[in-house]
């Protein structure tokens, strides 16, 4: 199955298109869905099939003939003349998708006419050529090809939105299409002038105009409703909001009373470069919602209570070696009332209710739609922190306590990422909620062949191609790198960007500098979903951002190969119980029918031991090692459904993952799949095993906050909107992990409920301290170990091919078990239910001991590991990683054996 990327909710659409192997599509709450159904069917009563792709070119399909004459129609009678015409091999590169398409060219002698046909209806038609009233065909015009053609080279350099000089406003905006754009300010109506050549809207304001509420009013033709329209509509490039988003305000971020108390001379912890990042991925309400030693819980001032029980966890993580704190969304999104006394709230008796309950489930989604929760994958606007998060939305505490929750992160030794959503916007057309699309009506979507909107990302999808939007991209990126001192980011789908935008926005960054910008853009880090799915896959309009094309451009993409193997099975089996590597498959079989007989189950597990081979390697494409048939393989070769599992270039290029906010959490993976007689210090066990096969990897990897907590959403795969109930994150464990609070919520869950409902009361299932606090224990020193090891950092395909090996792999290895040699470490995946022993001839008297962290860490039964060193034989406890050493004698054979290869 292709990635699932359950982030918010699936149509029947989607779900077929699962079936096909297509990538898994999110949306967002019924507000929104909403908002995208009537963008649809606005769109599709204006259908548009003719492009316009630049000022001399229309593509259109309809065929030219002696009998037949085309046109564009415009107002008031106004019509440019077409001829027949082929697209030059520069114009089939800028636009794949319509190489092969008929093309007409505009006469020359009206090419002069296009920016005043833009500004109004515009048509293409074919008519009889002997007859001008005779109409054969008429359809619509898309025009962002136009207008970047005749717009977008001054645009670019446009800056927008709000920008100071000497204490005096100016305010920009892009609209050229527009008939007049003016301002209303607090109020009045101040006058706007269009600079012809970029389609720039501008005006200079007084010092007084500072955080004064504004709105643009702009008349526009909107081919959506078909008529001109007057939309008084927020800056998409806001700098500040009042509450619920209804107006933008002039606010000028390097104002010092929007700066925390020491803001300035902030110092992060060191940069930690890309291969070795370790992320905890964490949204801001879970954090501290339900944490009664927060003082501010559900906010971003959360993360300056150094005392909370959520903080002291972080700061311990970070100790151990995590270096990156992943917030999810956190700009202005479209689903939740900012002002707390607008948001609804459960009206039942939760806590009294019984574990498998449909009663928890039913009272939070009456309130859902109201309530203060939404995962944020929505965006309203891009460049301004969420109002909801803040002790007051209305006005600039926004702001000043976003960069408060990063200072508290620096200072608990963490940095700071973004999950930036680009690719979408909650709403296009008329809709309030869109922003964009009211002011350059057809130009920001992403535009489908008949001219609706493509909505395979769940919502209505952006065109980061066309230039203005690629421009905001980056545009807003660096605002968050420069005035929020965001340490990285994390792309949301991210390959429906071109690839040269994404690495637009690294050249962006990389020019930013500690003297010049007060950051390092250098340090930041790239990362994000390189899916290939809906209307740009197999690179169909221009290069994207995928996994196999973002390999060598030191940006990563999330590697789903290992997560599968890891856990077993997808999130839209039928039957949850289908099992992988960790959660049991044929070393501790579940009964279910759907993984097949034994044979089956050994064969898919030992493949299964491939694909997690080839994540320990970082991914790569190159990397060659014996696979579980005998043969010598690269990662490139080993199958991963019908793609190479390998696709990496270097360490750095793919992040490892065993579990994030989509889909179940890891806890509740292994629950459905594990025997239910399985106790919970064995469903203990196998969480940290999972863990540690991404925890581990050359190259980035990434976990749940909270999944070293055992952490549960009661089986909720989809909790994007099921409120702080089945969400928060619970850090002292006499709260609980989240396991038994009803039967999750019925929209993405009710098909499974016959399986969850005698786990959510199976006490075997349900973690105490002991195993809470272990798990944790074992996976802090499994990151000390991670971080502390050279060996585990390899900069180049070449290192890891010298220093990391699979010396039992092949015919004769054993099922469940991974023995992995990496310099002078020899580490132990073991993954079944019982000891198993390890022998390496190669290593036989060469002295090895555990690791020193676990020798002397938390977890007693990794303790009892033993080395023979006569025979190079490691023996490891079941459902445990071990890691041992060589000493110092050991490092020394080692290098005289000139170790190395796999």
């Amino acid at each position: 199955m292709k990635p699932p990327r359950a982030t918010l909710f699936r149509t029947a659409a989607a779900l077929a298109a699962l079936a096909l192997g297509a990538a898994a599509v999110p949306a967002v709450s019924q507000t929104a869905r909403a908002a995208a159904r009537a963008a649809g069917t606005q769109t599709r009563a204006a259908t548009a099939e003719a492009q316009w792709i630049d000022r001399a070119t229309v593509v259109w399909k309809v065929e030219h003939t002696a009998a037949t004459a085309e046109e564009l129609r415009y107002a008031h009678g106004g019509t440019l003349r077409l001829a027949p015409a082929a697209l030059t091999d520069a114009q089939k590169a800028a636009y794949p998708q319509l190489a092969d398409r008929p093309a007409f060219r505009l006469d020359p002698r009206d090419r002069d006419k296009a920016a005043t046909a833009l500004r109004g209806p515009l048509a293409a038609v074919q008519r009889a050529a002997d007859d001008p009233d005779r109409v054969l065909h008429r359809t619509g015009v898309q025009i962002p090809g136009v207008l970047d053609d005749l717009y977008a080279d001054r645009a670019r350099r446009a800056r927008l939105g709000p920008v100071f000089h000497g204490g005096r406003p100016t305010l920009s905006v892009w609209a050229p299409t527009a008939h007049k754009v003016s301002l209303d300010l607090d109020g009045r109506t101040v006058a706007m002038r269009r600079d012809p050549g970029s389609g720039v809207w501008s005006v200079t304001g007084s010092p007084g105009w500072r955080d004064k509420p504004y709105r643009y009013r702009v008349r526009v033709w909107a081919p959506s409703v078909g008529k001109t329209v007057t939309n008084e509509v927020t800056d998409p490039y806001s700098t500040a909001l009042t509450a619920d988003s209804a107006r933008s305000l002039v606010t000028d971020l390097a104002d010092p009373r929007l700066a925390p108390a020491g803001w300035a001379s902030l110092k992060k912890p060191g940069a930690v470069p890309l291969r070795d990042a370790r992320v905890q991925e964490l949204q801001i309400r879970d954090f501290s919602s339900a944490d009664r030693t927060s003082a501010h819980p559900g906010q971003y001032l959360a993360f300056t209570d150094r005392g909370s029980d959520g903080m002291r966890h972080l700061a311990r993580l970070a100790r151990s070696g995590t270096s990156y704190v992943h917030l999810l969304p956190a700009f202005d999104f479209g689903t939740v009332p900012e002002r707390r006394s607008d948001q609804a709230r459960p009206d039942c008796d939760l806590a009294d209710l019984p574990a498998d309950s449909d009663q928890q489930q039913k009272c939070v989604a009456r309130a859902a739609d109201r309530d203060g929760y939404n995962w944020g994958y929505d965006p309203l606007h891009y460049t301004v922190p969420e109002g909801s998060y803040a002790s007051d939305p209305d006005g600039p505490a926004r702001t000043r306590e976003f960069r408060q929750m990063v200072r508290g992160l620096a200072r608990a030794g963490l940095r700071t990422v973004m999950d930036v959503v680009y690719n979408h916007t909650v709403a296009a057309g008329q809709d309030d909620k869109s922003v964009l699309d009211r002011i350059v009506p057809g130009y920001y979507q992403r535009l489908l062949d008949d001219g609706s909107v493509a909505t395979s990302t769940c919502c209505p999808g952006t065109a980061p191609e066309h230039a203005m939007m690629g421009k905001l991209v980056v545009d807003s990126i660096v605002t968050w790198a420069r005035q929020y001192k965001v340490d990285g980011f994390r792309f949301d789908l991210m390959g429906h960007h071109p690839k040269a935008n994404i690495l637009a926005v690294r050249k962006a960054l990389d020019a930013l500098t500690p003297a010049k910008d007060g950051v390092d853009g250098k340090s930041i880090i790239l990362y994000g979903e390189g899916w290939n799915f809906g209307e740009v896959a197999d690179d169909a309009r221009f290069v994207q951002a995928t996994q196999r094309n973002m390999a060598g451009t030191g940006i990563a993409t999330f590697s789903d190969r290992a997560r599968d193997a890891v856990r077993g099975g997808g999130p839209f089996d039928e039957d949850p119980r289908v099992q992988g590597f960790a959660s049991g498959l044929f070393t501790d079989p579940n009964g279910s029918p759907a993984n097949g007989g034994r044979d089956e189950q050994r064969a898919r597990l030992l493949h299964a031991q491939d694909l997690i081979k080839v994540g320990l390697s970082g991914n790569l494409a190159d990397y060659t090692f014996t696979d579980t048939g005998g043969h010598r393989v690269k990662g490139s070769e080993v199958d991963y459904d019908g793609s190479p599992a390998g696709y990496a270039a270097a360490p750095g290029d793919a992040l490892a993952y065993a579990d994030a906010h989509d889909n179940e959490t890891l806890y509740d993976a292994l629950a459905y799949k594990l025997p239910t007689t399985t106790s919970a210090a064995d469903r203990a066990r196998a969480q940290v095993v999972a863990l540690a096969t991404a925890t581990l990897s050359q190259g980035p990897a990434l976990s749940q906050a909270g999944t070293d907590l055992l952490r549960s959403k009661s089986l909720d795969r989809n909790s994007f909107d099921s409120g702080d109930w089945f969400n928060a994150v619970h850090w002292d464990c006499a709260s609980g992990n989240g396991f038994g609070r009803g039967l999750p919520p019925a929209a993405d869950n009710e098909s499974k409920w016959p399986y969850a409902k005698p786990l959510l009361t199976n006490p075997a299932v349900r973690p105490g301290c002991s195993e809470i606090a272990g798990a944790s224990a074992a996976y802090r020193d499994l990151l000390r170990i991670r971080t502390t090891e050279k060996a585990f950092s390899q900069a180049t395909a070449e290192g890891v091919q010298r220093a990391l090996s699979f010396p039992l792999s092949g015919t004769g290895e054993t099922p469940g078990v991974i023995t992995m040699r990496l310099g002078p470490l020899v580490v132990v995946f073991n993954a079944t239910p019982s000891r198993q022993t390890q022998s390496i001839p190669a290593v036989a008297g060469t002295p090895y001991a555990l690791h020193p962290v676990q020798a002397g860490g938390a977890d007693a039964t990794v303790r009892t590991s033993r080395y023979e060193r006569a025979t190079g034989t490691f023996s490891v406890p079941a459902r445990t990683a071990a890691v041992f050493t060589a000493g110092a004698e050991g490092r020394g054979q080692l290098r005289d054996q000139g170790h190395g290869g796999a």
